[in-house]
């Protein structure tokens, strides 16, 4: 069995296709349901945030799951599979553990060393041991990715001036327009990206916070928080007329704001521009009003564009934590391997225990004479003899354990003592 990962993300699919294949995370209990039926998935995680979407499988059979996994991507999405096939991306075993490594550790983000893919990863875990879809094998990797992300954070400044996805729009917006100083701000979320979002522009001297959402109370606490407005989303319209600047980046699946509101908010406010910072996958707004007069819309993309200007003062942190990743995916490689040959010993040890037990029993007629100190003597005795005898084979299976060498002698072992 394998440890595998099928995905895509930002480095090989568009944000349409990243917006297609994504699962929100209402939907997760049901997905995680359904993929685990599979017939070749033993446990299961998905991970979709607005860089990535992707399954991570413990796989009865490599190629039975790689197709379980891509008709799964295809059911949710309803797209034939060789519509998307040429966008995942596959990794298993300790490439599949370096790259979780390196999207925890913020390697792997559009905005690197970002800070909220720690929490992502953690959340999608803790979705899939609430559905009980991940067992021994999934549970290790992601306690280790979760530990790696920790340390490249606290031992590394890879994180330094960077703090996550939502304060790089907001300082991608700043850049645009200058300065936030005494601009109006509208807010389209509630949830952790436009949270991010919000505390961003609250310490941006803006003029206003605007917040709007689905949920009105949600509204009313973010904005509270900042000594903001909330506006109900039926008066979204009316609020676009008078700010200059919008963030969104809620988790709908469908578009939040069409092209014909847009127009006419615009014929409205003929000689105020208007920018639009849209960061949500699937996309909030519809990327044709980038086309309305007076519209400025900047999406996933620019902001990648926006970060790569600020890697190249943080190349020593990005070596750093590579060093660390493949320093860990050394040591859980050794992990993951003593757990695999772990039952192996255990049956091995057993047997043996076995063959010892009924060979005292065997001369129980021979022994009866003797007394409690003597026969003391032999079981300490006898067990000495096994424990010696086992010693160098365990040894060496623990030590080749994860080779071709290792397997060899699993199987030897398993063929000789009919394990």
């Amino acid at each position: 069995m394998s440890v595998v990962v099928i995905g895509c993300s930002h480095r090989g699919a568009d944000l349409d296709r990243l917006g297609q294949l994504s699962v929100a995370p209402v939907d997760l209990p049901k997905a995680l349901a359904d993929l685990s039926s599979r017939d070749n998935v033993a446990e299961a995680v998905v991970l979709s945030t607005c860089n990535r979407v992707e399954v991570y499988v413990l796989a009865e059979r490599f190629h039975g799951a790689y197709d379980d996994v891509r008709q799964f991507l295809s059911d949710r999405s309803h797209l034939p599979p060789e519509e998307f096939a040429d966008s995942l991306f596959v990794h298993y075993d300790l490439d599949c553990a370096r790259h979780l490594f390196e999207v925890t550790s913020g390697l792997d983000s559009a905005v690197v060393g970002e800070a909220e893919v720690l929490g992502q990863v953690r959340d999608a875990w803790e979705a899939a041991q609430s559905a009980g879809t991940v067992g021994t094998a999934l549970n290790l990797l992601f306690r280790h990715a979760l530990e790696v992300g920790k340390r490249a954070r606290t031992e590394t400044s890879i994180g330094r001036h960077v703090a996550s996805v939502s304060s790089a729009a907001v300082a991608m917006a700043a850049d645009r327009l200058g300065s936030l100083e005494g601009r109006s701000v509208l807010v389209l979320g509630a949830g952790d990206m436009a949270n991010g979002m919000v505390r961003a522009v609250a310490g941006s001297a803006v003029a206003e916070v605007v917040v709007a959402n689905r949920t009105w109370e949600r509204s009313v606490e973010l904005a509270g928080s900042v000594g903001g407005r909330a506006v109900r989303l039926s008066e979204l319209e009316g609020a676009l007329a008078s700010v200059d600047l919008l963030l969104t980046g809620t988790g709908a699946t469908d578009l939040m704001v069409a092209h014909a509101d847009l127009a006419s908010v615009m014929a409205g406010r003929p000689d105020r521009p208007l920018l639009i910072v849209d960061v949500a996958v699937p996309r909030d707004v519809d990327p044709s009003a980038a086309g309305i007069e007076g519209v400025t819309l900047l999406d996933m993309d620019d902001l990648r564009a926006h970060a790569e200007a600020g890697l190249v003062a943080r190349r020593g942190e990005i070596a750093m934590v590579r060093d660390l990743v493949n320093a860990e995916v050394d040591r859980y490689g050794a992990v993951s391997s003593a757990r695999e040959v772990a039952p192996l010993v255990a049956a091995l040890r057993t047997r043996a225990e076995d063959v010892r037990r009924a060979e005292i029993a065997r001369m129980a007629g021979r022994l009866a004479d003797l007394d409690e100190r003597e026969r003391d003597a032999v079981e300490a005795l006898t067990l000495g003899i096994v424990a010696k005898l086992l010693h160098e084979p365990t040894v060496g299976l623990k030590e080749a354990a994860g080779t071709p060498r290792g397997e060899r002698l699993a199987e030897s072992l398993r063929h000789l003592f009919d394990l």
